[in-house]
């Protein structure tokens, strides 16, 4: 599922036009976004938690001449699923 088919899922469950349902989905991905950059973590009950979470620099290989390089520190979000979304998996 991509963005446009989340967007047709919002619109369907939700009985609304599709310009509609894509306001909602922005609003949510902004929302989360700055409450991760904000707050360092978001965390929405029965779905799982967004984090910010630092890299530290480290040694690396560039693929093109296999020559050793260092990679520089940097932040990421990394997703933390909820149990009950791990139970929904399961076969």
């Amino acid at each position: 599922m991509n963005k446009g088919d989340l967007i047709e899922s919002v619109a369907s469950r939700m009985d609304e036009s599709k310009a509609q349902a894509a306001r909602a989905v922005e609003a949510v991905l902004e929302s989360i976004s700055s409450g991760v950059q904000e707050d360092g973590k978001v965390t929405i009950v029965g779905f799982g938690s967004f984090e910010k979470k630092h890299r530290p620099a480290r040694k690396g290989i560039n693929p093109a001449t296999k020559e050793p390089m260092e990679i520089k520190a940097s932040n990421t979000v990394g997703f933390k699923p909820a149990q009950s979304l791990k139970d929904s998996l399961r076969v």
